[in-house]
């Protein structure tokens, strides 16, 4: 019996509110995070990931007042990220509320931190958010991006992948900042090069548009599936979601 595959909104927060843009750019009010959360554990979200989008390009912590609320409103398992730096940043989130924490660019500058942060929580708690993009010079054809995907890390997305799994990341968080925000679908073959080299859990990322989106992603081996622009704006539904999937012969919870 395989896996339910897991149905994911994503908050990208800015400033305390919900956000939305194309590539990270031209951000558009969605709402506020405690409401949105509400909403979506109650529509049958499986999980629920909240992107303190800011934090690194600012240089500051999660928000973690805001945090806390949307811990407090949802009953479903909570993944928090945005500037993240090491243990005492995770020590901190995991007692706000959150289940489990996305670290990125701190991840990148110092890649020992995915190994101490697994050693004091274990890997369950570890998501690399990977922000990855196509890259010419890259050995696979894709590079890692920082500061919400303006800046490359000069990394090959995935040898980066494989090398944060074995530090002892428990699940990936694939970004593909290609497709972020475009609605056109998510990037098929990068969730097919990543789910090839790495045996733990790969949320998909960037691009959903119609529930053949997701259809298509859990066929290339996503093993979760993220969106925001199209639950934000109520252009699908976690429940029209899942029934495509089930249609399509995959497990949902």
């Amino acid at each position: 019996m395989s896996l339910a595959i897991r149905v994911i909104p994503c908050l990208d927060v800015h400033d305390g509110r919900v956000v939305k843009g194309v590539n990270f750019r031209n951000l558009r009010d969605a709402g506020d995070p405690v409401e949105l959360a509400a909403a979506y554990g109650a529509d049958g979200a499986d999980e629920l990931v909240f992107l303190d989008i800011s934090a690194s390009s600012q240089g500051r912590a999660t928000t973690y007042e805001t945090v806390q609320r949307t811990a407090e409103t949802v009953f479903i398992p909570l993944t928090v990220g945005g500037g993240v730096r090491g243990v005492e940043d995770v020590d901190r989130l995991l007692r706000t509320g959150a289940d489990k924490v996305g670290i990125n660019t701190g991840a990148i500058t110092r890649p020992e931190s995915i190994n101490e942060i697994t050693r004091r929580f274990g890997n369950q708690v570890v998501v690399l958010s990977l922000d990855a993009r196509r890259e010419a010079g890259q050995p696979s054809g894709f590079g890692v991006t920082t500061h919400g995907g303006r800046n490359s890390a000069g990394l090959d997305a995935i040898a980066w992948v494989r090398e944060a799994v074995d530090r002892g990341a428990g699940e990936i968080l694939l970004n593909s900042m290609d497709a972020d925000g475009t609605t056109d679908g998510f990037d098929l073959e990068l969730i097919a090069a990543v789910k090839d080299v790495v045996s733990v859990p790969v949320i998909a990322s960037g691009g959903a548009g119609t529930v053949e989106h997701f259809v298509a992603a859990a066929r290339a081996g996503a093993d979760a599936l993220l969106a925001a622009s199209v639950f934000h704006y109520q252009t699908l539904t976690i429940p029209a979601v899942k029934a495509a999937l089930a249609d399509a012969g995959f497990a949902v919870r």
